[in-house]
C-alpha cells in the first residue's frame, strides 16, 4: 500500500479543533496519554518526541513527563516503582516543577511514602544514617522499614500526618 506521511497528525490536529470548545464550555478534563519515541540522526537537543504531530503539545493546557525511575521490590518480587513527575508545559499554573513519589502496584501512590518524604521536608521526621525517627520513637532502618511501620502503627502515621496537615496549612 501507499505510505501516508503525517495522517495521524492531521487527524489529531481535526480532531482537537473540534473538541476543544467543547471541552472548555463543560469544564470536562480531558487526558491523553502519549509514548515517547526516538528521532534518527538527531544531533544536539533532545532525541526524544511523541507521535501525533504538534497539535496535541499546542492544545494542551498542563503536560507531565512521568518516568519510573527504580523498582520497589520486597525480596524478589517487584511491589512498585519509584516515579519523577516533570511538568513540561503548565498554563495555568507554574512550570518546570518536579516531584517523586512511590506508585504501588496493589495500592497506588504509596501514601506512607509521602508521608515519610513530607516528614523530612518538615522536620517532623528525623533521618540520620539509614534510620527514620519519630522524636524519640524509631520508626525503623531504611526506608522500606519505615514505611511498613507507618503501615503497621495507624496511630503514629496519623498522628505524623495531622503534623504535616498543620504546616501545610501554615503556608
Amino acid at each position: 500500500g501507499a505510505h501516508h506521511v503525517g495522517t495521524q497528525a492531521r487527524l489529531m490536529s481535526q480532531a482537537l479543533r473540534k473538541i476543544t470548545a467543547n471541552v472548555a464550555k463543560s469544564k470536562t478534563i480531558v487526558i491523553f496519554i502519549n509514548q515517547i519515541r526516538m528521532q534518527i540522526g538527531v544531533m544536539f537537543g533532545n532525541p526524544e518526541t511523541t507521535p501525533g504531530g504538534k497539535a496535541l503539545k499546542f492544545y494542551a493546557s498542563v503536560r507531565l513527563d512521568i518516568r519510573r525511575i527504580a523498582q520497589i521490590k520486597k525480596g524478589e518480587e517487584i511491589m512498585g516503582g519509584r516515579c519523577r513527575v516533570k511538568v513540561v508545559k503548565n498554563k495555568v499554573a507554574a512550570p518546570f516543577k518536579q516531584t517523586e513519589f512511590d506508585l504501588m502496584y496493589n495500592e497506588g501512590i504509596s501514601q506512607e511514602g509521602e508521608i515519610i518524604a513530607l516528614g523530612e521536608k518538615y522536620e517532623i521526621l528525623d533521618h540520620s544514617g539509614a534510620s527514620y525517627a519519630y522524636g524519640d520513637l524509631k520508626l525503623g532502618r531504611g526506608y522500606d522499614a519505615t514505611r511498613q511501620f507507618l503501615k503497621d502503627n495507624p496511630k503514629v502515621r496519623d498522628e505524623i500526618l495531622g503534623k504535616i496537615r498543620a504546616k501545610l496549612s501554615e503556608q
